[in-house]
């Protein structure tokens, strides 16, 4: 006689199996259903003052990044114009530190739409990098555009390390909310102190995968342009090309190079300061990044203020203009648009600005920081040795000089 205990027993097993992979399923679909209910949350329909359409989707939004703090990071995400399924994700990223890609990298360098000098309108950029490739701006570190954070010291205390702690838990979170990209092809771009997030960011995610078995971001390669690496040969680098085009004279050339050479180009000494007021006074109103161009009317004493921010400011337009940074400012300071890309009112900066000031630490070498005010666990790489893990790691670099993204 068949022991009936047994029968029992199995059948018990075979029931719980049952539910187990049935509640599985339940959870992955309803979870599937949460991303794609916050999708469409975030899809943008109606941008003000686009006259056309366009046969791309695009998203934007905020992903928190420490729910404690309540630290959130704005995106504007843009599909691939034409079948982005086979298209890689790319992410792009600005400099400063504090300057928003929404700003430089979408509404002037590589995104598909571009201000008109009204400030109110747009149109289609022809050389948009979403012709290639799905295109995600950040706006990083805390503080700058409409990312914010509910803990005003958060705005204190920004850095290289937490800075590619949040980028890396934005990422994680945002494949989440578009698990349609999870598995894709994924490459990091920027430019200026990008140079520094742009590795720093590669790193955290070759850690992370190594940590967890597995590849949570199909990181294929990275590339930067105009990065700012190392601040004493970016300073000679710079100097250089100043008094080589006439800009300044050889006695400031020459005091540039011996108060400013081993100073860090985000926190400079007094007398480097007073050097580069000296450059700046001689250099005029002419705009570093394009010399042979006008400057813009509406800001003739420009030349400081980039020379201190290392963020790239040449145009792509119907037609040169040098003053597409002030009609960002104009545009994305309209209530109607900050509405169109679900910018919360309580959260959103009471002026947005292209470039905004945040208190910053950074971990390389020459990073001349007070004593003080620099927290231990910013001591880090210096960059060299961070591109050399990444290699040595078979993660791709790509010089922005040498490749044409665009044919």
């Amino acid at each position: 006689m068949a022991d009936t205990r047994w029968g029992f027993g199995l059948m018990t097993f075979f029931t719980f199996i049952s539910f187990y992979l049935s509640l599985g399923s339940c959870l992955i679909a309803a979870s599937l259903e949460d991303s794609i209910a916050q999708q469409k949350l975030d899809k943008v329909h109606n941008l003000p003052g686009q006259s056309f359409t366009v046969d791309f989707a695009h998203y934007a939004g905020y992903v928190t990044v420490n729910e404690h703090s309540g630290r959130a990071l704005f995106y504007w995400f843009f599909e691939a114009a034409k079948d982005p399924d086979s298209k890689p994700l790319l992410l792009w990223l600005n400099g400063g530190p504090g300057c928003s890609s929404v700003a430089y990298g979408e509404a002037e360098e590589i995104g598909p739409f571009h201000i008109r000098p009204d400030g109110k309108t747009v149109y289609l950029n022809p050389y948009s990098w979403n012709q290639v490739a799905n295109i995600l701006f950040l706006e990083s570190p805390v503080g700058v555009g409409f990312s914010y954070s509910n803990t005003s010291s958060d705005l204190l205390n920004n850095g290289d390390k937490r800075t590619a702690k949040d980028s890396l838990t934005f990422l994680l979170k945002w494949l989440e909310r578009f698990p349609q990209y999870k598995e894709r092809d994924f490459y990091i771009a920027g430019e200026s102190y990008a140079g520094h997030y742009v590795p720093q960011l590669s790193q955290a995610i070759v850690r992370y995968n190594k940590a967890t078995n597995g590849k949570a971001i199909n990181l294929k390669g990275y590339m930067v342009g105009n990065a700012l690496t190392d601040d004493y040969h970016d300073h000679l680098g710079q100097f250089q090309f100043m008094w080589s085009a006439g800009l300044i004279s050889d006695e400031t050339y020459k005091l540039l190079n011996v108060l400013c050479d081993f100073e860090s180009f985000i926190h400079f000494s007094s007398a480097c300061n007073e050097m580069m007021d000296v450059a700046s006074e001689e250099m005029g109103n002419i705009d570093p990044y394009s010399i042979f161009t006008p400057s813009c009317s509406a800001n003739a004493s420009q030349t400081k203020w980039l020379l201190k921010r290392r963020h790239m400011v040449s145009q792509l337009s119907e037609k040169y203009d040098p003053c597409t940074e002030k009609h960002s400012e104009v545009y994305f300071n309209l209530p109607e648009v900050q509405k169109s890309l679900h910018v919360l009112p309580e959260a959103a900066p009471s002026k947005w600005e292209t470039c905004r000031y945040v208190r910053y630490f950074c971990i390389l070498k020459f990073c001349h920081l007070p004593t003080v005010t620099r927290p231990p666990d910013h001591l880090a790489l210096s960059l060299y040795e961070t591109y050399s893990i990444l290699f040595k790691g078979c993660i791709k670099y790509f010089d922005a000089a040498s490749i044409a993204l665009i044919k």
